[in-house]
């Protein structure tokens, strides 16, 4: 059936972008050696992949609806592999820098798979196949650390050019085999409302503004501990890079796994009407979305506890609990974006995942801050374990504010009141796409 062949491109095509996003991560140590790189040089470097994406996936995700999401995919496949391997054969640290800016723009493709799930999938699937989609496709980041270490050992240049061509073949497959939408007049449909009054006044409501933040301390801490963890575990524990490659990649497999069961759960919840906290009752899908967030907050603490105890077996324990949270949470946001705009899916995936990326720039900074400092303050051993407390900190009023958000009252309505002036425009409910 075409939207199970959908389903398998977009999440092929993601798990590659996801790939290629990070597939500097396990070699960084030998980037850092034939750059001579300082560790805050490090963390600017973990932090550039992220720095095209906020504005990429809000741009790409409102041409999903404008153009279809098998054009755009496909350019951003081609563009993204041939810049690789161009940056494998550079000899300067600059040019290097400003080519893998540019192959950091792969990861914008994750808001055009989600414009192109939604255009098959009706709302009692979505949450489900949003799940799958990203979660198998996210994995790619940590199938990347195990991967790529074992396939070119510490051969970063033949990584690039290798994984490079294989986005430029994925990306002619999937122009030339894929489909928008399941019907020309959803296509059309979604096309005739991406305009940029559309855009603006998606986003800005209230529960794309929430989604977003949400997605800024889950999918951007997953960002910030793919390209940070194989470097954590490398001078925190004095780890080969093929062995820090493979802790790493446990927080990535297990947050890319796990994501599907975030989106059916919340799927679940929603379709059996259940509430599982004492608040916000009768909205499903935001008590979910909110205990995997509490989660991930939590479980941050716990990762600098474990940390201090110089005790890497427990370490990688709680590093998996932490992308179990994190995909889980990635799972239910994106169980909520099309639901609450069907028609204009692509415009609200962008503002939510552009957003979301953010915190894959600001983390590794603070990650990075924290391993160039080993002090004691009142009795506290500050080191390269602090971080992720800090981090945990500034997360809190991102909770208060989805739980003002989430508040039954103002849910109700959160897909049409929001700021600004375009406050006055009604999405459009869509028809369940054809189950061909």
């Amino acid at each position: 059936m075409t939207k199970w062949r959908t389903l398998l491109l977009a999440t092929a095509g993601l798990n590659l972008s996801f790939l290629i996003w990070f597939s500097f991560a396990p070699f960084m140590g030998a980037i850092s050696d034939d750059f001579g790189l300082s560790m805050g040089a490090v963390g600017i470097l973990v932090s550039a992949a992220m720095w095209m994406a906020p504005a990429g996936r809000v741009v790409t995700g409102w041409l999903s609806d404008r153009w279809g999401a098998t054009t755009v995919f496909g350019i951003v496949l081609v563009y993204v592999g041939i810049f690789s391997i161009a940056s494998a054969f550079v000899s300067s640290y600059w040019l290097f820098f400003l080519l893998r800016l540019i192959v950091g723009t792969a990861g914008i493709t994750f808001v055009v798979g989600i414009q192109h799930v939604a255009q098959w999938f009706d709302e009692s699937q979505v949450g489900t196949a949003e799940g799958i989609y990203a979660g198998i496709g996210n994995a790619g980041a940590g199938v990347g650390a195990l991967a790529l270490p074992f396939l070119f050992g510490a051969n970063w240049r033949a990584a690039f050019i290798w994984t490079g061509a294989l986005s430029v073949v994925l990306g002619i497959v999937y122009y030339v085999v894929g489909e928008d939408a399941a019907t020309q007049a959803a296509a059309e449909e979604a096309a005739e409302g991406a305009t940029l009054r559309s855009l603006a006044h998606v986003g800005t409501r209230y529960g794309v503004v929430a989604l977003s933040f949400a997605y800024f301390m889950s999918f951007g801490l997953v960002l910030a501990m793919n390209g940070w963890l194989p470097t954590y575990f490398d001078i925190g524990f004095d780890s080969s890079v093929a062995l820090a490659g493979a802790f790493a990649a446990v927080f990535g497999i297990t947050t890319g796994v796990l994501r599907p069961l975030g989106g059916y759960i919340s799927d679940v919840l929603m379709r059996r009407e259940r509430d599982i906290l004492p608040v916000f009752r009768g909205r499903y899908r935001e008590q979910w979305t909110f205990v995997c967030l509490c989660s991930v907050v939590v479980l941050l603490c716990v990762m600098t506890v474990a940390g201090q105890t110089g005790n890497v077996v427990l370490v990688v324990a709680v590093t998996a609990l932490l992308g179990t949270a994190c995909g889980w949470a990635g799972g239910a946001i994106f169980a909520q974006v099309p639901d609450m705009f069907p028609n204009r899916t692509g415009a609200a995936a962008g503002a939510v995942g552009g957003i979301g990326t953010v915190g894959g720039i600001g983390y590794p900074l603070v990650y990075s801050a924290m391993a160039d400092v080993q002090t004691t303050y009142s009795g506290y051993t500050v080191d390269v374990h602090t971080g992720y407390i800090i981090v945990a900190a500034t997360m809190l009023p991102i909770l208060l504010a989805n739980a003002w958000v989430f508040r039954p009252e103002i849910a109700a309505r959160a897909n049409v009141d929001g700021f600004s002036l375009f406050g006055t425009e009604e999405p459009v409910s869509a028809a369940n796409p054809a189950d061909d």
